[in-house]
């Protein structure tokens, strides 16, 4: 299938042959007859596309002060590195979707293979989209009228904000497409409707609406007319949906209002706003998001719980039926709003027309298959990049996962070893073809047994979402393949017993014992390697600080998710807990201690604690793990005490020795260990040598995590018990009598 993807470095459009997502729950995959580009969102992408790159940071101010603070703590080429990574990911294009369904998740209701369906999908010959964001067409609704459901949900949306009364006056500034479908609902909603815009033909197209509409390009007052219109009084309220980098719109809006007036922003504009408009009128300002109630919010979209209707009488999918029903009973009329139609192979045409502003709505055109090997093409789940290569030349690797961290830090370092990249897969295919072709994959799919199946895959490199790596890992090694999976390596002691399981099968299978390694980096950090080598011949057990400055993440975050994520203690903290059990020569850990900041309860979030462990040789390790300081402050530092000296390493980039001779050194660039570790495992892979970390060591890493996650929960300490595979033992502390 093909799919429109922008890239955000140079603001490139190309049509791209990707891999037809695959069904998952919760979602509706759908084959894709008609898309509307929609002029403001997709111009302003372009735009910052192709403007450079002091002219993207002047429209991200925000952003410029992150990279700011990055580079004085990580220094300036790896945040060079990181931003160019960002900007070189492209994005998909479109969020005006109609098709046909071509299936449906079993816990998916309401929905039939064949239903004529409107949603949010990008241009794309099929799209998957969860359910909540899909809505049935009624018959008599054409696939072209059907695709401005999505924006003129947007303009539904910011209507409901502005709450009109039957006969009240509303102005709209901006009569692009979404004034143009806002002017059509107010004016059904029995309002009178005052519009405003610099171009001749829209103002003009508002009027044949209902709209009294003035031309801003003819030096028409828009306050004034707003006056006279309303005899003095003032409108009820204004509704901008404008893009403009003008602060004067949103002041000529305050003063058109009468008093208590409301005005709700759906566009863009300048937001410095005079205090005096809005304090002597009590006028209310109001910001509209997208198209309705569940907008941003995982739980609604991505995990497909619906608000109630008694209390969320309008949700994005209400509104998107909302929409379908004006335009069913002729109430809403968009056939005027097309300027032209355009077949989706010809976007980039499309697009320039965008750019040149020369349309108001332009409408791609889908092909339909008409054979069997056109239908096949349409939804194959595998792409080829690269001709076969000799599987003799080194390791054969396949990626599970193509997300932000692994095409930052995984497949740059995969690139610079030997190995040959045969399979990239993922389930959505989002992208997955441009990172395919950037770091030379053979192949690209959404079909993960694909890789298992492969007798040529000696190894398989999992960078997916926490919650699939345990059941990913089984597979791999099931299928007899060494596996190199990102932190981390499960999420319970179920899943850690099932991983041992088919290890131990694998190992008693008369197979050479595969090799099994978690993406515990820090281990092969440089300095690390160096500030280890000085505890050599040690004969006293260590005392180690590690300080993490972790920074806060969203509650609603994925990783904050405990069934998706695990929360940041399974998720981030393991990697500190297992850094420390390298340093003491991976003794095993025999008890835990865990503080949460802030009070006990449901509600607060395990990303400010504090963790105690005592080791088997007698070192004692505190980690300190907070999401509360300043983004300013670097992010990790590292104290050893050992027998009359002390070791610190701050930020992987500078290691400073105390009571020692030497010792002391500097990075010029901040290295964690990416390269060096996955340098490591592909050569172990190659060699067929043992793995570089044990399987031993990883055990007794991930029963400490999910210990000290129970300590921190149950403010107790755990005692492991490593003779046996049994769930840790919890030791209540006893608290003496007053």
């Amino acid at each position: 299938m093909k799919q429109i993807l922008q890239h955000l470095s140079s603001g490139q459009i190309e049509l791209i042959d990707t891999p037809c997502p695959q069904l998952k729950s919760g979602h509706v995959l759908i084959e894709t007859r008609a898309s509307l580009i929609s002029p403001g969102t997709e111009r302003m992408l372009l735009d910052f596309g192709r403007a450079g790159y002091l002219a993207k940071a002047r429209q991200q101010p925000d952003k410029v002060k992150q990279v700011l603070e990055k580079i004085r703590t990580d220094g300036f080429l790896p945040t060079l590195q990181t931003v160019r990574a960002k900007l070189d990911q492209p994005i998909p294009l479109g969020y005006c979707n109609v098709g046909h369904v071509l299936a449906v998740a079993q816990d998916v209701s309401g929905l039939a293979v064949g239903d004529r369906v409107v949603s949010n999908g990008p241009h794309a010959e099929v799209v998957l989209v969860p359910k909540n964001l899909v809505a049935r067409i009624p018959d008599g609704v054409g696939d072209d009228e059907a695709a401005f459901t999505v924006l003129g949900a947007i303009a539904l949306q910011g209507i409901r904000l502005v709450s009109p009364t039957l006969g009240e006056t509303i102005a709209v500034f901006g009569l692009g497409l979404i004034g143009l479908l806002a002017v059509q609902i107010l004016h059904a909603h029995g309002a009178r409707v005052i519009g405003f815009d610099f171009d001749a033909a829209r103002v003009e197209l508002a009027r044949t609406f209902g709209a009294t509409a003035e031309n801003l390009a003819l030096g028409t007052n828009p306050v004034t007319a707003a006056q006279s219109l309303t005899d003095g009084l003032g409108v009820d309220g204004v509704l901008v949906t404008a893009a403009t980098t003008s602060d004067e719109l949103m002041h000529q809006a305050a003063q058109m209002c009468r008093r208590r007036g409301r005005i709700v922003l759906t566009g863009v504009t300048g937001l410095h706003l005079q205090r005096s408009d809005f304090y002597e009128k009590e006028l209310s300002f109001q910001v509209s998001c997208s198209y309705g109630p569940g907008r941003y919010d995982p739980t609604y979209e991505e995990q497909g719980h619906d608000y109630p209707l008694a209390f969320v009488r309008w949700t994005e999918q209400r509104n998107f039926q909302a929409i379908l029903q004006l335009l069913h009973d002729r109430r809403l009329s968009v056939d005027p709003l097309i300027s032209q139609r355009i077949a989706f192979t010809d976007a980039q045409q499309a697009y320039e027309a965008v750019l040149a502003k020369s349309v108001l709505g332009a409408l791609l055109t889908y092909p339909s298959p008409t054979d069997e090997p056109a239908r096949q093409a349409l939804t194959t789940r595998v792409v080829n990049h690269l001709p076969a290569r000799d599987p003799k030349t080194g390791a054969t690797l396949a990626v599970i996962g193509a997300g932000g961290f692994a095409c930052q830090k995984i497949l740059p370092a995969l690139a610079k070893t030997d190995a040959r990249l045969k399979w990239l897969a993922t389930s959505t295919g989002q992208g997955i073809a441009h990172v395919a072709r950037k770091f030379n994959f053979q192949q690209s799919t959404t079909e993960t047994r694909r890789v298992f199946e492969d007798p040529q895959v000696d190894a398989v490199v999992i960078a997916t979402r926490h919650n699939s790596h345990a059941a990913l890992v089984t597979k791999a090694i099931s299928a007899g393949k060494s596996v190199f999976v990102e932190k981390p390596l499960c999420l319970n002691e179920a899943e850690l017993e099932s991983i041992e399981e088919a290890y131990r099968e694998a190992c008693h299978a008369g197979r050479k014992r595969p090799i099994l390694m978690v993406g515990f980096n820090r281990r092969f950090a440089p300095l690390i390697v160096h500030l280890k080598s000085h505890l050599s011949g040690r004969t006293q057990p260590l005392a180690m600080v590690f300080t993490c400055n972790a920074g806060a993440i969203p509650a609603d975050h994925w990783t904050q998710n405990p069934t998706v994520g695990g929360g940041r203690i399974l998720g981030e903290v393991c990697h500190f807990i297992d850094l420390l059990h390298f340093l003491t020569d991976e003794s095993p850990i025999c008890q835990i201690a865990g503080l949460r900041h802030g009070q006990l309860g449901p509600n607060n979030l395990d990303d400010t604690i504090s963790l105690s462990l005592r080791f088997e040789d007698g070192s004692l390790g505190q980690i300190n793990y907070f999401a509360n300081g300043a983004r300013g402050y670097p992010k990790e530092r590292l104290e050893v005490f050992s027998e009359g000296r002390v070791l610190r390493l701050d930020n992987f980039r500078r290691l400073e020795t105390y009571g020692m001779r030497s010792g002391n050194k500097r990075a010029w660039l901040q290295d964690k260990g990416h390269n060096a570790e996955l340098r490591a495992f592909v050569d172990a892979v190659h060699r067929g040598a043992d793995s570089p970390i044990s399987f031993d060591s990883l055990k007794h890493t991930a029963r400490a995590t999910l210990a000290a996650q129970e300590a921190v929960a149950r403010d107790q300490i755990i005692t492991l018990d490593r003779r046996t595979s049994q769930t840790p033992a919890i030791r209540i502390p006893e608290v003496a009598e007053a």
